[in-house]
């Protein structure tokens, strides 16, 4: 692979804050009220809106949304929580901090999502114990969802969405996180819309939001501050996040078709060979927080593009099971052992304009065809 005319610096991620940010963060700032308030509160209801719940409830960060969900779900010691390998560690480190043991089962290798078929088969191989499943949205495409909410049926399993990754993405037509008992995302900068450091969970059941709201702030009763009916934590997100958030949510539909629009003309004009580009199903919408192509020369391509100015990731160069901190958890899955050798991710942020976007295509082809 030979090194190509320099494009201007093409990063792989950008957060779009503007003049609606900084107003919304100087009300704050002046209003003197800075921790959980009646911003966050706002916030809460505009999310909850968008992805047709009942409830949302803001956390501090995306980690913090999927360790409270799984404590007001009542997942804790001695129970087993189905998900997959190929995701960012909180995933699998929020089941642990609960006291329960991650079980993982492997990927599509088209989707990259938790297969249902090998979640069956490891289901199976428990005997059906299974007391919770939670499959993860990578990349901003949804998972199988019909098969995940007919396993957690037959199982008698509590069903919890990863959706970290997946802000505007829907199945079916309806909004990702709400589609199981709780739905989990995350705000941190690079996602597709932030609040610096933040997370939320939605639901529709009004007694996880009830028990969502004392675990994030340190076991009280909502009803009653003065009373601490459990040992909670300090989950809870600020005023100025919250600020952020909403500046941020008015605008997520254009993010998101940004997004979109960028991820179809890579689509359209990536045709190098060795080349796989992401799949996305009539039912699903896809919110490509991350355009992730597979090639067996990841590495080389990934080079070459470093070496003309464009920026690109690989989510995840090793799949959970393989990281030290779980030594001895799980089996080999090799489809995600092998996705985590092939996959690369190229820009696709609504910073970028349909030019820039182009030329990261042709470059991809460029750097094949010779």
């Amino acid at each position: 692979m030979s090194q190509q005319t320099s494009l201007d610096d093409v990063s792989l991620a950008a957060p779009v804050i503007e003049d609606r940010e900084h107003q919304r963060v100087s009300e704050i700032l002046d209003s003197g009220q800075l921790a959980a308030g009646s911003e966050v509160h706002a916030f809460e209801d505009a999310f909850a809106d968008y992805c047709g719940t009942e409830h949302a409830v803001a956390t501090s960060n995306g980690t913090t949304a999927l360790h409270a969900a799984l404590s007001a779900l009542d997942i804790g010691e001695g129970d087993r929580v189905l998900t997959t390998p190929l995701s960012f560690i909180a995933t699998a480190n929020a089941i642990r901090l609960v006291g329960a043991t991650p079980v993982f089962a492997d990927v599509n290798a088209r989707t990259f999502n938790l297969d249902p078929d090998a979640a069956q088969r490891r289901i199976d191989a428990l005997d059906g114990d299974i007391d919770a499943i939670m499959p993860v949205h990578l990349y901003g495409l949804p998972a199988a969802m019909d098969r995940f909410r007919q396993l957690a049926e037959r199982y008698d399993a509590t069903l919890i969405e990863d959706a970290a990754q997946a802000h505007g993405a829907t199945y079916r037509g309806e909004s990702v996180g709400s589609l199981s008992d709780a739905g989990c995302f995350s705000f941190y900068p690079t996602k597709n819309m932030t609040t610096g450091e933040g997370g939320m969970v939605v639901t529709d059941r009004d007694d996880v939001a009830r028990r969502l709201r004392s675990v994030i702030n340190h076991g009280r009763d909502p009803e009653n501050g003065s009373v601490h009916r459990s040992v909670g934590h300090n989950f809870r997100m600020t005023d100025l996040a919250a600020a952020i958030g909403r500046a941020q949510l008015d605008r997520l539909p254009d993010f998101v078709e940004a997004r979109r629009e960028h991820a179809r003309i890579l689509t359209e004009y990536i045709d190098a060979g060795p080349v796989s580009t992401p799949t996305e199903a009539s039912y699903k919408r896809h919110a490509y927080h991350q355009y992730t192509i597979r090639t067996p020369d990841r590495d080389a391509l990934a080079d070459s593009l470093s070496r003309i100015g464009i920026d690109t990731g690989v989510y995840y160069p090793t799949p959970i099971h393989e990281q030290p901190a779980y030594d001895g958890i799980g089996e080999q899955y090799p489809v995600a052992e092998e996705l985590t050798d092939t996959v690369l991710s190229l820009p696709v942020h609504p910073s970028l304009d349909a030019d820039t976007v182009r030329s990261v295509a042709t470059a991809v082809n460029t750097i094949y065809d010779e």
